[in-house]
């Protein structure tokens, strides 16, 4: 990432932690992933050289920031998905500033998963409400192409909520996973060729 976007990006992250300090309530805040876990999804994009990238949890754009510009390089798109129609303003204001577009969608991460097709994303980056993640995961896994990377945040900081999820993964033998200590913790899921 240019030095510009970096600024931008530490500024969108700047403010939210602010915003965040500032809220009793845990789902009126932002919640951005930490600057460690950001670029981490930086290079998994490139890595993968991800056309097709989903992100469930959008907020206001720190981590599609990191995400669409680790796709640029291959033309590729960036789907953002939050229920929150202000954040989703808000994250297009900040891709804007960071010279930067994709595609935001203001709609449930569960309908977004029910409508894609098989094999229809690269990555997948879940940031979104934990206890509906293990309802997601036969759409997540059928949605990921093979050899597709699903990246899951907060499997450290909120293991309790996120062990069922885990539990489902853990059992498919079309997947394998890690869990990276980066951040809140992050487990990356590969749907097997």
């Amino acid at each position: 990432m240019n030095a510009a976007r970096r600024a931008v990006a530490a500024d969108v992250f700047a403010a939210a932690r602010e915003h965040d300090g500032a809220q009793p309530d845990r789902r009126a805040r932002f919640r951005n992933v930490e600057p460690e876990t950001a670029e981490l999804l930086g290079v998994l994009v490139r890595a993968v050289r991800a056309t097709r990238v989903l992100e469930l949890g959008t907020s206001n754009g720190y981590s599609t920031i990191w995400l669409a510009d680790g796709v640029e390089d291959v033309g590729g798109r960036v789907v953002g998905v939050d229920i929150d129609a202000d954040r989703i303003a808000l994250a297009r204001d900040n891709l804007e500033r960071a010279g930067l577009e994709a595609e935001l969608r203001v709609a449930d991460a569960a309908d977004v998963l029910t409508e894609s097709a098989s094999g229809a994303w690269d990555v997948v980056f879940l940031d979104a409400e934990r206890d509906a993640y293990a309802d997601y995961w036969p759409n997540l896994f059928r949605a990921l192409r093979l050899g597709g990377l699903l990246v899951v945040d907060n499997v450290l900081s909120h293991a309790n909520e996120v062990a069922p999820f885990l539990a489902l993964v853990a059992t498919e033998s079309a997947a394998t996973s890690v869990q990276v200590p980066i951040g809140a913790g992050v487990q990356l899921i590969v749907k097997n060729l």
